[in-house]
Order: structure tokens, then C-alpha cells, then sequence
């Protein structure tokens, strides 16, 4: 029983490191020759694990030999345009200028409706709104909507809003981040006096305390009870490190 368990972590710990070495994408996000490696390599790990009969090197050297095929074909499809067109595919579009390319989804074997279905995980109701749709080499679909119907920008009202950056959590289930702390120019004081404005008087007391670019906060209490605050404090003046 020990050995199945002893077998089973490092087979799972080595296949962990194998997958996180390959890139940090999605299932949804592979390529079709990173979602065939990413099956054998599951494969190929399950049958050590179940079988102590099988060395444990049979299980490792495969999925080695399959992890060097994958930088080595990665490798090509970084370098060569061409290669990476075989390997990955090109984006097809599938909707050009507000027209269904027809042949296009007969060659992809993409019929209408899972056409429709992608346009409304986009939240693209009426396919009238869509200018381009483009199948691109992952599966996921692209659109570009007609110009009457795309969402409003600030650049097309003339409209340049200050810099938002990131929100700084300073406190998050009691615990302070000095290091975000100090990256906004706070104290550990300033932060208590904020605090005890609104009568908290321990840190351990809130669940959250964010602060953006601008000044806003937002803090919530411990307690399923607790409604969040809002206010505007200080900005914070940022700091290398």
C-alpha cells in the first residue's frame, strides 16, 4: 500500500512540473499538439500508478521524450511562420463584412448553430451586430462588431480618465500586506488611524481593506453581518519594490 502511494506522488509531482513547464494556458487555450501532449502525458502516468508491476521509469522516460517533442515543436512554431500555419492552424474567418462564409463552415465542420451559440458567449444577441467573426486557432471565437453597434470608448468622447492602475489590498481576513503597504507610501499608524475613524479597532477585525490609484477604499468587517464601507482617503504614491 505504501509503495502505490510513494509511486503515485512522484509520478503526480512529475507530471505537475511536466504540464506547469509546458506554459500556463487553459484547456480552452491549447494548441490541438498541447492537448494531445497533455492527454498522453496523463495516460502515460496513470499506468505506473495503478500497476506497481510497471518501473517507474516507464512511466518517466515517455512522458521525458514527450516533453522534449513539445519544446522542440514549440521551438519550430516560434520560429517559422510557416511551420506554426501547419502545427497550429490559421484564424479562419468565418463572417466577413456582416456575410456568413458558408463554405467556411462546411470546411471547419461548424454548422449555424454553434456559430450562434459563440456569438452569445460573446453577448452578441443579433448576428446583424457582427461585422467579423474569426475562428481562431484555439477554438474561441473572435468578434468584431459593426461600428454602429460597438460599445462607447473615452477616446470617441474626447475623455482622458486618470491612470487606474491596480487596487492595493493593505488588509485581507485580518492579515496586513506590509509589502503592499509599503509599496503605497503607508504606515502600519496611518493605516490604524483609517480604521479607528470608523470605529475597527483591531486589524484582525477586517476582512478586507483595498485602496485604489485614486484614493477610494473599500472596507469590509469580519461578520456575516458586516456591510462594506466606502470612502476616499488618501492616494496612495507608489514605490519601487
Amino acid at each position: 500500500m505504501a509503495n502505490i502511494f510513494i509511486r503515485t506522488a512522484i509520478l503526480y509531482l512529475f507530471a505537475f512540473i511536466m504540464i506547469r513547464a509546458m506554459g500556463r494556458r487553459q484547456i480552452a487555450q491549447l494548441q490541438p499538439f498541447e492537448f494531445v501532449l497533455t492527454v498522453l502525458i496523463a495516460d502515460l502516468a496513470a499506468s505506473p500508478m495503478s500497476d506497481i508491476g510497471i518501473p517507474l521509469l516507464y512511466g518517466i522516460i515517455p512522458i521525458l521524450t514527450l516533453f522534449l517533442l513539445h519544446t522542440i515543436i514549440s521551438f519550430i512554431a516560434l520560429k517559422s511562420e510557416r511551420s506554426r500555419a501547419v502545427i497550429c492552424g490559421r484564424p479562419v474567418i468565418i463572417i466577413e463584412k456582416g456575410r456568413i462564409c458558408k463554405n467556411k463552415l462546411k470546411d471547419l465542420q461548424y454548422n449555424l448553430n454553434d456559430l450562434l451559440e459563440q456569438l452569445r458567449s460573446k453577448d452578441v444577441s443579433n448576428i446583424l451586430d457582427v461585422e467579423y467573426a474569426i475562428l481562431e486557432t484555439n477554438g474561441q471565437l473572435s468578434v468584431i462588431k459593426k461600428e454602429s453597434k460597438r460599445n462607447v470608448i473615452t477616446e470617441d468622447l474626447n475623455v482622458h480618465p486618470p491612470y487606474q492602475g491596480l487596487p492595493l489590498a493593505l488588509i485581507l481576513d485580518g492579515n496586513v500586506n506590509f509589502e503592499n503597504l509599503n509599496k503605497a507610501g503607508f504606515t502600519p499608524k496611518w493605516l490604524e488611524t483609517q480604521l479607528s475613524k470608523k470605529g475597527i479597532t483591531s486589524f484582525k477585525d477586517v476582512l478586507i481593506y483595498s485602496v485604489d490609484m485614486q484614493g477610494n477604499t473599500f472596507i469590509q468587517a469580519q461578520g456575516k453581518d458586516a456591510k462594506p464601507i466606502y470612502l476616499t482617503t488618501q492616494k496612495p504614491s507608489l514605490r519601487e519594490g
